[in-house]
């Protein structure tokens, strides 16, 4: 709830965020009143008539003092027992008495039970398993799965975004060494695979962190070491090995050494930093690697009309690419606090991600989540950066009447200082000016003009720095209304009212996707196959981009027609881990490939602003007050 609340600034009320976390107006006033007695003095949250919004400055103070405590022993609250279990599980070889863990904790029996029974639904998948002896629980399982236990648990805890390293330090370290060994201990490794050439994911390393603090926390407490290799060590584990002693005064075995060396080899470190893709492609890359990428890239450019024909965005994607296999099948995935924002603000370049890490998956038989799919977004994002075209300038027309050579000087100032926002297609010289006859997006003028509109701005013979920035937001305004114009002629020919619904609902994903897509190929626009491509990209991705919609779709772009079938619901329904009222299953022609690229991310945007959303549901009550209030959101 705190987390929803700190999207916005806005009051919100009981009701949407009900709506929003799936529960009931009663458990978000329970929520909000635990959240008042733990802050206490602080106003963490305001209430008022209008709903409830976060305090901001509040809300800082009290997580700054929450992130200065130390960790509570006494596990009060159901996810702190929980974590406090399966610590105690990883650390007992011989197992726990479950009528000793009740008399510990002051709680019943059954509530251990119900605890125990939140512990096996973690352990699915994690090479762990939970035996039960009488009243004796034991976890069984090798080290190196119970690490990824305790990594998971602790990820899971903290708030979405970066793993915080005192955090870390609180939980695993403490007694080690100095109160910032772990920070000191990161300075050191990042100079050290900086001199040795390596690009470095900030993103990754504190995820690398938290297994170099566990592996520590264990070691120390003489549990069981992850187990020995045969090969000798590598030149990253003898020189990790140097770091960790000098910092902890911890000798971590050859096991542990060579397992924290893969992880900073799958997740945080690529070679050849400052090198030319040539020298990477004769030192690092196999060739058989190279060749799926560029086949696959290949496949994405045609698809998606874009080019992504460049050798090292391909070789230093097909590095990446190495390692995201390596952790796909050891599924230990990175984590991208990122993942969010990408999946929202840049829904083209994500999609473009989608569609080759699908590539992948086929060819290497692995499932790549989210958090991975948004660092070839990343990668795919920054290539895209460096080949923006240049922004269509806005023209503009002079005026400024003859005075020695001062509409020289005047031109020679506004091309030099605004020359990336503006095209001078007349000067004006005269005082007796035809004002309806000037064909231009704004009007620069010094004198006082016979209309006052939008496109006019009164400047100064000699240019101030006000008048420079008054031009700049005009022109801004004009790129703006350019954009948004051909953007809503072209949304307003995909939409039909025989494909527009209110308050529609279907028991999940699929349900919803096959619904509006019989729909579509009952007037031909679409085929079953088409139908069975967007289940197989929801399946593999949720496509829930904003809080509000989502936009199932095929990546086959097979369509006879682009066209929308758009739901639009007042109760949000279930959409992966989203809760969303607007629905929109976009149907794609190859023949609609350029306009899908100008229309997506656009359509998208109008989503994402939460006020909007929701005026556009409320008066949506039929197909034609939609097309106006989309037309309004976009205008605005």
């Amino acid at each position: 709830m705190l987390d929803f609340l700190s999207q916005t600034s806005s009051w919100i009320t009981a009701g949407e965020l009900a709506d929003r976390l799936g529960v009931t107006p009663r458990s978000v006033r329970s929520y909000v009143t635990a959240v008042k007695a733990a802050a206490h003095p602080l106003t963490v949250i305001e209430s008022g008539t209008a709903g409830y919004r976060l305090n901001r400055d509040e809300f800082a103070s009290f997580t700054a003092q929450h992130r200065s405590k130390p960790r509570e022993t006494d596990a009060d609250t159901p996810q702190q027992r929980l974590s406090s279990l399966v610590r105690r599980l990883t650390e007992s070889p011989d197992g726990l008495d479950v009528y000793e863990l009740a008399a510990e904790n002051f709680v019943s029996d059954s509530t251990v039970e119900a605890d125990l029974a939140r512990v096996r639904l973690m352990l699915p998948d994690s090479g762990l398993t939970l035996v039960r002896h009488g009243s004796v629980v034991t976890l069984t399982g090798s080290e190196t799965d119970r690490r990824r236990l305790l990594s998971r648990m602790f990820r899971e805890e903290s708030a979405r975004g970066m793993i915080d390293l005192e955090t870390i330090q609180r939980e695993f370290t403490s007694g080690q060494a100095g109160a910032d060994s772990l920070g000191a201990f990161k300075t050191d490794l990042i100079e050290l695979l900086d001199g040795q050439g390596y690009f470095v994911n900030e993103y990754g390393i504190n995820n690398v962190l938290l297994h170099v603090a566990i592996a520590i926390d264990r070691v120390t407490k003489h549990l069981s070491p992850a187990p020995a290799v045969a090969e000798p060590p590598s030149e990253l584990a003898t020189s990790l090995s140097g770091l960790i002693t000098k910092h902890f005064d911890v000798r971590l075995g050859s096991g542990d050494l060579a397992y924290l060396a893969f992880l900073l080899t799958t997740r945080v470190i690529t070679p050849g930093h400052d090198q030319p893709a040539e020298t990477l492609i004769e030192s690092y890359v196999r060739p058989e690697e190279l060749a799926m990428m560029r086949a696959i890239v290949d496949r994405a450019s045609r698809e998606y009309l874009v080019d992504l024909d460049d050798d090292d965005f391909i070789v230093r994607l097909t590095l990446h690419v190495r390692n995201l296999i390596n952790r796909a099948h050891d599924k230990s995935y990175s984590r991208n606090p990122l993942t969010r924002s990408i999946k929202t603000s840049y829904p083209l370049i994500y999609e473009l991600a989608v569609y080759i890490a699908s590539q992948l998956q086929r060819a290497e038989q692995i499932v790549i989540n989210d958090d991975e799919i948004a660092y070839i977004a990343m990668h795919v994002g920054a290539h895209l950066e460096q080949q923006v075209r240049r922004v269509e300038l806005v023209t503009c027309a002079i005026v400024c009447p003859n005075y020695y050579d001062m509409h020289v000087l005047l031109r020679e100032r506004i091309e030099r200082v605004l020359g990336d926002d503006l095209e001078v297609v007349a000067v004006i010289t005269r005082s007796d000016v035809d004002w309806d006859a000037l064909d231009a997006d704004l009007v620069l003028t010094t004198i006082d003009p016979q209309l006052h509109a939008d496109g006019v701005i009164v400047i100064q013979p000699f240019l101030t720095q006000n008048d420079i920035d008054r031009i700049r937001q005009q022109a801004s305004r004009v790129r703006r209304m350019r954009r948004r114009a051909r953007l809503k002629d072209d949304l307003l020919q995909f939409f039909d009212e025989s494909l527009f619904s209110r308050n529609f609902y279907a028991p999940d994903e699929t349900a919803m996707i096959t619904a509006l897509g019989e729909r579509m190929m009952a007037r031909g626009i679409i085929d079953q196959s088409y139908v069975d491509g967007a289940i197989e990209r929801e399946l593999m991705s949720s496509t829930a981009f904003t809080d509000n919609l989502a936009v199932p779709h095929a990546m086959a772009m097979s369509a006879q027609q682009t066209s929308i079938a758009i739901v639009i619901n007042d109760a949000p329904m279930d959409w992966g881990d989203n809760r969303v009222n607007v629905v929109a299953l976009i149907a794609f022609s190859a023949a609609g490939r350029s306009t899908f690229q100008a229309v997506f991310d656009q359509f998208v945007e109008v989503f994402s602003d939460r006020l909007e959303v929701q005026r556009l549901i409320k008066r949506s009550v039929d197909f034609a007050s939609f097309i106006d209030e989309l037309v309004h959101v976009m205008d605005a």
